[in-house]
């Protein structure tokens, strides 16, 4: 039999995935320093952010799981 594969535990905590099934995952630029940064560039960053193309095939298969 096959055995299962480990997710990798620090990835667990920073992807979630979608109803649509994309990886989405929080954006950077928003943990200090931020009154520098305009009220429009600080609500944008807000959003989720998906994750494309082969990185997210990459990221899908370190979370198999999720």
């Amino acid at each position: 039999m096959k055995q299962k594969t480990k997710s990798l535990s620090s990835l667990k905590k920073r992807i979630k995935r979608s109803a649509g099934g994309k990886l989405m995952h929080r954006g950077s630029n928003r943990s200090h320093n931020n009154g520098s940064k305009s009220k429009r560039r600080k609500r944008s960053l807000q959003v989720p952010a998906a994750l494309e193309g082969r990185l997210a095939q990459r990221v899908g298969e370190l979370v198999p799981y999720k």
